[in-house]
């Protein structure tokens, strides 16, 4: 993987914070999928088997994006926490920039939405 990608993925996910465009909490994540409002679902490696199945089960339900990307605290870090297991991205445009992101790590090409659960 390369570090300036990886540094850009979390730059646009702090930035879509910034802009009210994160949603993160299982809940909440789970009520934004329900409620078309999540444009993509970004789950972490370290995150619990269980919770990382429901909400990959969920956004496939709702054909809404699913990535595993990163560790707890990592993406905690990249939206002002200490950790988080998960988050849903509500923008559109912010959603579409971050699954270009993801794509040029996992190889420049299409890659499976619904990766490793």
């Amino acid at each position: 993987m390369s570090v300036g990608l990886v540094d850009k993925v979390f730059g646009l996910i702090g930035l879509a914070r910034r802009a009210g465009a994160v949603v993160d909490g299982q809940e909440r994540i789970l009520a934004a999928i329900a409620s078309a409002q999540a444009k993509l679902v970004v789950v972490t490696e370290d995150a619990g088997a269980n919770g990382r199945k429901k909400l990959h089960d969920k956004a496939n339900t709702y054909g809404v994006p699913c990535v595993t990307f990163a560790n707890k605290v990592q993406l905690g870090r990249a939206i002002g926490r200490d950790a988080a297991a998960a988050i849903a991205v509500s923008d559109a445009g912010f959603a579409a920039k971050l699954l270009e992101r993801f794509g040029e790590l996992n190889g420049g090409g299409a890659f499976d939405e619904s990766s490793s659960v």
